[in-house]
């Protein structure tokens, strides 16, 4: 409060006026401070080393994840991530299963109408 003062007193002694920043963000440190705000989402960003960090986005999205840089990785962890983006190849199993169904044995058990 005193330290206000003096500075609207040293202001007024040399006809300075004060001027507040231009955006209502600008002393933001917690939340916007504004009654009527743009409507705003909870997100979640993950950076590339793994830590996240909740912020509010202007799209309804979920999770933002940053690129990782493969420039920085070493060569084994690069080619591990290459090998993770391509596709998977499907496994195909065929099994012969033996079928000695003989449909005409039990043919003598069914009603005729």
């Amino acid at each position: 409060m005193h330290s206000t003062n003096l500075f609207s007193g040293i202001a007024a002694s040399l006809n300075i006026s004060f001027i507040r920043g231009v955006s209502s963000n600008t002393s933001a440190i917690v939340k916007v401070h504004r009654s009527i705000y743009a409507r705003r989402y909870p997100t979640l960003m993950v950076l590339p080393n793994g830590s996240t960090i909740n912020l509010s986005y202007h799209e309804p999205r979920k999770i933002i994840k940053l690129p990782l840089d493969l420039s920085q990785l070493s060569e084994a962890e690069r080619k591990a991530r290459i090998e993770k983006r391509k596709p998977k190849q499907k496994i195909r199993i065929d099994d012969d299963v033996e079928d000695t169904f003989n449909a005409n044995k039990y043919l003598k058990y069914l009603k005729k109408k």
